[in-house]
């Protein structure tokens, strides 16, 4: 048998607050129930996630977690990404739920990937199929590797931080000024989701004294729109 379908099953403590976010990012509801057993299927697509509800449910506890594979990983984020600003005015780094940027994943040989954590605190993981990335290259593309795998795959913010910190407190005179401002802005980024405001501002305001040429800054410019965003976030 060919062209068969697998659909997540996935917990929530709301079902009505899982449609109105899947809802933000694009999806439409398929089937919906409240007896006997609350549930509501949702798709965008070719993508098709369903939800059940159980009573009491913490979503800070959840081991719920799928993977999507597509060809395109930045324009679903795009459109993800301009469904949140519509809907909050901003893309969602920090709570839940929230979305991570797409970058190269090295526990996943290098393929880009990224990741919404949803009302249920399920992670929908995002990666590009069939594609991989260019292998990191240099101390800090490696650091923040590692950072990435902690935290956008295992969840682990703060040890992320960690390593990222330790990175930062030592430059060196070879490090590669791009990869720099990547580092401050998923350092940034980690700091909004562990609710430090204050660290996410510094390291948003050291984005601005790194020094780039014309090509650096045309190397750089994903990242600084990425920066505006965890900007506005702040405001």
């Amino acid at each position: 048998m060919a062209n068969e379908v697998t659909v997540p099953l996935l917990p929530c403590a709301s079902i009505d607050d899982i449609e109105a976010f899947y809802t933000v990012l694009g999806f439409s509801t398929t089937y919906k129930q409240r007896k006997p057993n609350p549930c509501v299927g949702l798709q965008r697509e070719d993508l098709q996630l369903q939800f059940f509800e159980i009573a009491g449910f913490d979503p800070e506890q959840s081991y719920g977690s799928c993977l999507v594979l597509t060809s395109d990983i930045a324009e679903l984020h795009r459109a993800f990404a301009a469904g949140m600003r519509a809907a909050y005015g901003k893309v969602l780094v920090s709570g839940m739920p929230r979305m991570t940027r797409p970058r190269a994943r090295r526990n996943a040989d290098g393929v880009g990937g990224f990741s919404v954590v949803d009302p249920g605190g399920n992670w929908i993981r995002v990666f590009q199929n069939a594609a991989t990335m260019p292998a990191s290259a240099g101390r800090l593309a490696k650091v923040l590797a590692n950072a990435v795998v902690l935290a956008d795959s295992k969840g682990d913010a703060g040890q992320a931080v960690r390593i990222l910190d330790s990175a930062l407190a030592r430059p060196q005179a070879d490090d590669d000024p791009v990869t720099h401002v990547e580092v401050l802005a998923y350092r940034a980024e980690l700091a909004m989701v562990l609710d430090d405001r204050e660290t996410a501002t510094a390291m948003l305001a050291r984005i601005e004294d790194v020094a780039l040429n014309a090509d650096e800054t045309r190397r750089a410019a994903p990242t600084f729109e990425i920066a505006a965003d965890l900007a506005a976030a702040l405001r």
